[in-house]
């Protein structure tokens, strides 16, 4: 049921009484961010492709916004948040405002859903989007898109998801994927999971990255990261510290590397880093100027 939580849906599906299911989903909402979806106002001749799989699993789908009359578009390819464990590509917070916003200007705008914990760690979690990457560029010319042309972004865990492939490449090139143009984090707080494992921390933390040390430091963007990423803006909220700092070391280390990195801290709350972005206004004429620096010819 598209725009639905999947934990609410799994509620519904196990039989479980209908008000509780909702309660769940309001709660989950006000929790988690999870908003129903919403159709995204596009353009006359825009098309949705929804639900195409790129894996054998069901949870590996993703949704193609696409302009109308497009030909040779550059794209975007937004991974959603959600803590490793939650979280859908038809969220609204996920889709409305970015997919408005660009796809109205020529962008394809490709929404992808990927495995969740437990059945999926968050290292196998960036194989299914570096997997939804290749087949997106594979595709690409079919649907009016320029391969060589996409843009990662990701909010939250997909922020974490995003930044441990453009900080290793090679995880993504073992799914398939040639080079993309650059990576746009929003609000990850999980550059360092070691030093987010070694303080006090959220129990999400401990679902997703386990008691196993040498797992943390495989699944942190700052240790993967070997040499110069393509270009990256890495996008937090200046209310929460950590994030903040943790991209700014991030950003340290990746230009020291050679690496163009640069960090944009704004003043919004997690969920607002993702809900507003497409929204008039300064936050989303900064973000756009780097992916026009990046995409258009």
């Amino acid at each position: 049921m598209a725009g639905k939580c999947r934990v609410a849906q799994a509620c519904i599906d196990a039989g479980r009484p209908l008000l509780l299911c909702v309660l769940a989903l309001l709660a989950m909402a006000t929790l988690a961010g999870c908003t129903a979806a919403a159709e995204p106002d596009l353009p006359p001749g825009a098309r949705i492709l929804r639900d195409l799989a790129y894996g054998d699993d069901p949870a590996q789908r993703l949704d193609v916004y696409l302009p109308p009359n497009a030909k040779g578009a550059p794209a975007i390819l937004m991974v959603h948040g959600g803590g490793w464990s939650r979280g859908d590509k038809a969220l609204g917070s996920v889709v409305t405002n970015k997919a408005a916003r660009w796809v109205s200007q020529g962008y394809l705008f490709i929404s992808v859903n990927n495995r969740l914990t437990p059945e999926a760690d968050p290292l196998q979690q960036a194989g299914d989007v570096a997997r939804a990457l290749a087949f997106a560029q594979a595709n690409a010319a079919s649907w009016g898109g320029d391969a060589a042309r996409f843009v990662l972004m990701g909010h939250s865990a997909g922020a974490h998801l995003v930044a441990l492939l453009a900080a290793d490449p090679a995880l993504a090139k073992q799914q398939g994927t040639a080079p993309w143009l650059g990576t746009i984090p929003l609000d990850s707080g999980a550059f360092d999971v070691v030093a987010i494992m070694e303080e006090r921390h959220f129990g999400l933390y401990d679902r997703a990255f386990g008691d196993d040390p040498a797992f943390w430091r495989s699944a942190s963007p700052l240790h993967r990261l070997a040499g110069a990423p393509a270009p990256m803006l890495l996008v937090c909220s200046s209310r929460r510290e950590v994030a903040c700092a943790q991209a700014e070391a991030f950003a340290a280390k990746a230009t020291a590397l050679g690496g163009s990195v640069s960090v944009l801290p704004v003043d919004l709350s997690h969920r607002g880093i993702n809900t507003d972005l497409g929204e008039p206004g300064d936050y989303t004429d900064s973000v756009e100027a780097f992916l026009h620096r990046l995409a258009r010819p």
